[in-house]
C-alpha cells in the first residue's frame, strides 16, 4: 500500500510544473499543507489505534464515532485560546463586516451547517479510516480530490495546462 504513495507524490510534482516557469509553489502554503497532513496522519493513525484498543472493552463504549467525537472536543478545547490569541484584533470588524454583506442569519445558518457536514463527513473518514487503514484511506482521498479538482474544471470551464493533466491522470 506504501508504494501507491510513490506515483501520488510523483503526479502532484509533475502537476506543479508550469511551462516556461518551472517548479511554481507558494512555499508557505506547501509548509502550512504539509503540517495539516501530517497531523490528519498522526490523527487517523493514534485514532485507529486507539479505536482497536477500546473496542476490545464493551463497557467503555468507544467506537470510532465516539473517539472521533472525544478527539474533536480535545482539540476544540485546546484551538480555541489559540485562535482567540491570534485572531481577537480582527474578530469584531470581520463578523460586522461579514453581516453587512450577507445577514447575521444568514451567516449564522451557514456557520453551523458548515460545521455539521464537515463533522459527519469526517465522522465517516474516520471510521472508513479505522477500518482499512491509513495509507488505503490516504490514496482514496487522493484520488477523491484529483476527481474535484477535474470536475471543477470542468464546471467552471477552467482550462488545464498539459502538466496538470498528466499529473492528475497519475
Amino acid at each position: 500500500a506504501y508504494a501507491m504513495l510513490i506515483p501520488i507524490v510523483g503526479g502532484v510534482g509533475i502537476a506543479c510544473i508550469k511551462e516556461g516557469k518551472g517548479v511554481d509553489i507558494n512555499y508557505t502554503a506547501f509548509a502550512w499543507a504539509s503540517v495539516a497532513n501530517l497531523a490528519a496522519a498522526i490523527k487517523g493513525k493514534v485514532g485507529g489505534s486507539v479505536t482497536k484498543a477500546l473496542k476490545g472493552d464493551k463497557s467503555k463504549n468507544m467506537d470510532s464515532a465516539n473517539v472521533y467525537a472525544v478527539m474533536n472536543i480535545i482539540s476544540f478545547l485546546f484551538t480555541v485560546p489559540m485562535v482567540v490569541i491570534a485572531e481577537m484584533s480582527t474578530l469584531q470588524d470581520e463578523w460586522d463586516k461579514a453581516c453587512d454583506e450577507h445577514g447575521a442569519q444568514a451567516l449564522i445558518m451557514n456557520i453551523v451547517l458548515s460545521g455539521f457536514f464537515f463533522y459527519v463527513y469526517n465522522e465517516f473518514a474516520f471510521a472508513f479510516t479505522a477500518s482499512v487503514g491509513a495509507v488505503t484511506s490516504s490514496v482514496l482521498n487522493t484520488a477523491k480530490r484529483v476527481i474535484i479538482i477535474v470536475v471543477s474544471s470542468i464546471v467552471f470551464v477552467e482550462p488545464m495546462e498539459r502538466n496538470t493533466v498528466i499529473g492528475s491522470a497519475i
